[in-house]
């Protein structure tokens, strides 16, 4: 399971690094430790929901993220498959989730880097609303924005329902998990 976001404090809370923060309350929720150093990424290893996971969080910046994820699932003979990828998306409205089994980057420099390193689209993601409809700033502004005194008090909220989404892939397989977690941001009723 690797959350995408970037390094250092500058970024911390934005909503670019929404993968990260889903790593850090998996980790939490699971008491997994992650602090050790691998393949340019922080790592924990234990267990979430009876299964033996690994955690991490690449330190590369987003748009390069695709080494550190090659190197993790080679080093640890990890399937591209058995990846969970979680992140931000730019075009879903805030707060709202959609879990995929694979697909295209759609235009996330991240994803597009994992899935060029990786040399596949096959593999499940988490993706996180963190804006959707029109835009009056470039997308790279919006996203690499410290989040909104609003978005904060829900971020607890938001991190919780993610984690959750994340443990049932991990439990019962991507598709029942999409049944169960996928939703809109209140207040919409239209489905993806």
């Amino acid at each position: 399971m690797i959350g995408l976001g970037n390094p250092g404090e500058d970024y911390e809370l934005t909503a670019h690094n929404l993968g990260f923060l889903i790593i850090d309350r998996l980790a939490q929720r699971n008491r997994i430790k992650i602090s050790r150093k691998d393949s340019m990424a922080l790592v924990g290893q234990g267990s979430v929901a009876g299964h033996k996971v690994m955690l991490a969080k690449p330190q590369t910046y987003m748009n390069l993220s695709g080494q550190s994820v090659q190197g993790l699932l080679v080093k640890n003979e990890i399937a591209p498959a058995d990846l969970i990828l979680v992140y931000d998306e730019l075009d879903l409205p805030w707060k709202s989730l959609r879990i995929r089994p694979n697909g295209s980057a759609a235009g996330h420099r991240g994803a597009g880097s994992v899935i060029e390193c990786i040399g596949t689209r096959e593999f499940p993601r988490v993706r996180l609303g963190v804006h959707g409809g029109r835009r009056d700033k470039d997308g790279a502004q919006i996203v690499l924005a410290k989040l909104k005194r609003a978005h904060k008090e829900e971020l607890d909220e938001l991190l919780d329902y993610a984690s959750q989404a994340v443990e049932s892939i991990i439990a019962e397989g991507v598709e029942k998990s999409m049944a169960k977690f996928n939703r809109r941001a209140q207040g919409l009723n239209e489905e993806e």
